[in-house]
């Protein structure tokens, strides 16, 4: 299906587009509505009257039987919406049909199991004095927010839209989505999916477009948003936020992060460097999970070093960068690290195919060392399959090294020793650390980052808190 705008329980385009490019060839592979003001007004309104509407009358129980259908429409699917995730990122199929659209289909079910029966508190209450009993009850109740706008990135297109569009509507709001603009195929196959099932016009409504000064930044600042969940990078997390100040309007961000992972001498070094691999070079590192510094004990430096380097000149199932713009800020951070002093180990440039790929927005996937902590290679969140290699000699000055970043997202702690991870882990200033692994997700537990990486928390419980309002009741006896 072509990308086309969904507002209300019908599909429309505008007359203004742009062109949607492959990033594997560079050509144009389609063309995109851009949504002018009135259609995120008209998108805000039919959320809205969907809330006044049969949308806002449904169950719990009845919310999560639309989830599951959700869930089921995207699988029936499944092919398709891979095929489309393919073309709009170019990142390998397997990666889109092992991780993206499963845990797509995953987050509605698992919103869909985790709402149903959700207990709330209760606490009896003896009040001395009081006429009567002197008894009372209170009871918290959640209700939803109302009108939601979620603003999803490129790099995980469908996975992290559903991430949020699931428990927003299992809590009962009315959601207004705007894909990034690089990819807007899957968004649109959702809202297909969404249509079959049965949702009440306008409970999901779908805009597409650009950010700054049009749609992104028409429904961040629309007076009748009554929340806004961002996952993208850390300055427009800043511009969202500015505007959604004026109306003192609820934000969940997840922004960018500059990830480490210790190296420790008694690691499995061959599965530290496998981990490494994965960590640092899925997706061509654009996750915003992925490991851009590495510090190993001097000890096992040299040796971790080059299996690294060997594993990375070695990978060739890739994909691309999204777009010639971040191609070309990627190649900008590996001509700043060599001007800054950086030995390149591996990588550092665009290879060469021989066929059409070459037409594409590929960089090689690079190792890097010899900068200093202070170098901009090293603290500036690149987005792309590049990791700095530095040396530490002691487990403070690990910890130091990798908390001395603007963000704090995620890291990885690579140990034999069960005691030094309970030691490191709790004080890396990151959102999630992994011991031993990486991206291993339990849609249960809270997902986010701190400092420059985000405000709040994602999954299980903290996401259903976040899209809903606790109300007291309390009731004399």
């Amino acid at each position: 299906m072509k990308p086309a705008h969904y507002v209300n329980g019908v599909f429309s385009t505008t007359e203004a587009t742009f062109p949607l490019l492959s990033p594997v060839d560079g050509s144009q592979v389609g063309v995109v509505p851009e949504a002018s003001r009135d259609v995120v007004d008209a998108a805000v309104r039919a959320a809205r009257a969907a809330l006044d509407g049969p949308w806002g009358r449904t169950s719990v129980e009845e919310r999560c039987a639309f989830l599951r259908r959700i869930a089921d429409g995207i699988e029936a699917r499944f092919d398709e919406f891979v095929a489309a995730e393919v073309a709009d990122t170019g990142k390998p199929r397997d990666l889109a049909a092992t991780v993206d659209i499963p845990r797509a289909i995953g987050n509605f079910r698992a919103y869909a199991d985790l709402s149903y029966g959700r207990p709330e508190r209760a606490y009896p209450t003896t009040v001395p004095g009081w006429s009567g009993s002197g008894q009372a009850l209170n009871y918290t109740v959640r209700r939803p927010l109302g009108v939601v706008a979620i603003i999803s990135p490129w790099n995980l297109p469908l996975l992290l839209l559903t991430w949020k569009v699931a428990p927003a509507l299992a809590a009962g709001n009315a959601v207004v989505a705007k894909p990034s603009e690089e990819t807007p195929s899957t968004a649109t196959l959702l809202a297909e999916v969404i249509g079959e099932a049965g949702l009440p016009d306008g409970a999901f409504n779908l805009v597409h477009g650009h950010g700054a000064g049009a749609a992104g930044e028409y429904l961040t600042s629309h007076p009748g948003v009554d929340a806004i969940a961002f996952t993208g990078a850390s300055a427009t997390g800043a511009a969202i936020m500015r505007n959604a100040a004026e109306h003192v309007t609820p934000v969940s961000f997840e922004l960018g992060g500059k990830n480490p992972a210790l190296v420790f001498a008694d690691a499995d070094l061959a599965e530290a460097v496998e981990g490494t691999v994965r960590s640092s070079f899925t997706h061509s590192g654009q996750i915003c999970l992925c490991t851009e510094r590495v510090y190993v004990q001097r000890p096992v430096f040299d040796e971790f070093v080059r299996a690294l380097a060997e594993r990375a000149r070695a990978l060739t199932d890739y994909g691309p960068m999204i777009s010639a713009e971040h191609r070309d800020k990627v190649l900008s951070y590996y001509r700043l690290a060599v001007e800054e002093g950086a030995t390149v180990l591996a990588g550092g440039g665009v290879p060469t195919f021989g066929d059409a790929r070459d037409g594409g927005f590929y960089v090689e996937p690079t190792v890097l060392t010899g900068l200093p902590q202070s170098a901009r290679t090293v603290r500036e969140e690149i987005f792309g399959p590049v990791c700095h290699v530095a040396p530490f000699d002691d487990e403070d000055e690990a910890i130091r090294l990798a908390n001395d970043s603007p963000y704090g997202l995620a890291a990885t702690v690579w140990t034999t020793d069960l005691s030094r991870a309970h030691r490191v882990a709790p004080r890396v200033e990151a959102g999630i650390v992994w011991v031993n692994c990486w991206n291993l997700r339990d849609l249960r537990t809270p997902f986010g980052g701190v400092k420059a990486s985000g405000i709040g928390r994602e999954g299980g419980e903290y996401s259903l808190d976040f899209f809903s309002e606790p109300v007291n009741v309390c009731v004399k006896i």
